[in-house]
């Protein structure tokens, strides 16, 4: 199994799990085009796309869906209350609802949802299970705060593609609008750096091998404050080595091979 993110940051995201011949998105919050583009990059079919996975109705995950699936008969799973209460797709026949913690067989892949908390209508995270050999990665993020679904999904994972979205002094000192900053950096909005270097920190077992950070604030964060940080909390375990690197918006993260 494969995965990278084709692209990560506040203004889209989507990310790419392969199995041979099948792949899967998790969110296309990018533009059709692109996806073609970043895929044809790393020479990957679009055609071999058998499913996205919604995470949360923000236009930075879902604006490139519509076009995506009908051009490639692509369906669309995500949970009722967001098929419902936003638009995805305007053919509904590709439209297919999914519950919390239910588990999907496509391609040789199991994709597991769980729900997390963040201001959205029913936030979902997933973690996809290679069949052919049980590893496991768990794509994590927009998250307020690291619940116990978190928690669990990161001690099970192979390989983490996990929020890292900002710097506190960096948010408090920012240009953004106090309502804007204190959502960003309360339990609904988005995990920061010492959030998430403490979530592997604490709940990473041994056999976790690559964390990818993800989502990061274009304002209020820097990939090498993201790295530095998350690589000096790491070195608290003696038992954990990951490989740590930084997906950003603007181009192919490096590609994780589970295997």
């Amino acid at each position: 199994m494969e995965v990278c993110a084709l692209s990560s940051g506040s203004s889209g995201n989507c990310f790419l799990v392969s199995n041979g011949n099948n792949s899967i998105l998790i969110d296309a919050g990018i533009s059709c085009k692109k996806i073609e583009e970043r895929m044809l990059s790393i020479n990957k079919k679009v055609e071999a796309i058998k499913g996205i996975f919604v995470t949360h109705e923000h236009s930075d995950h879902i604006k490139g869906i519509d076009v995506f699936s009908r051009k490639f008969n692509v369906p669309i799973f995500a949970s009722k209350r967001v098929i419902d209460e936003s638009f995805l797709c305007s053919k509904e026949e590709l439209i297919c609802p999914i519950k919390k913690d239910e588990n999907l067989i496509i391609g040789g892949m199991e994709v597991v949802s769980f729900s997390k908390v963040h201001k959205a209508v029913d936030p979902l995270s997933f973690t996809i299970i290679d069949n052919k050999n049980g590893k496991k990665v768990s794509i994590i993020t927009d998250a307020g705060h690291v619940c116990n679904n978190i928690m669990e999904n990161i001690s099970l994972s192979n390989s983490l593609f996990i929020e890292s979205n900002h710097d506190p002094e960096m948010l408090e000192n920012g240009p953004y609008p106090c309502f804007l900053k204190k959502w960003i950096g309360g339990d609904t909005g988005h995990l920061s750096n010492m959030q998430s270097a403490l979530s592997i920190l604490e709940n990473a077992k041994s056999k976790l091998k690559s964390v990818s950070l993800c989502h990061l604030s274009e304002h209020n964060n820097t990939p090498q404050l993201a790295m530095n940080l998350h690589r000096t909390m790491i070195k608290h375990r003696f038992d954990l080595k990951p490989k740590i690197f930084v997906s950003t918006k603007d181009s192919v993260s490096e590609i994780v091979k589970l295997t």
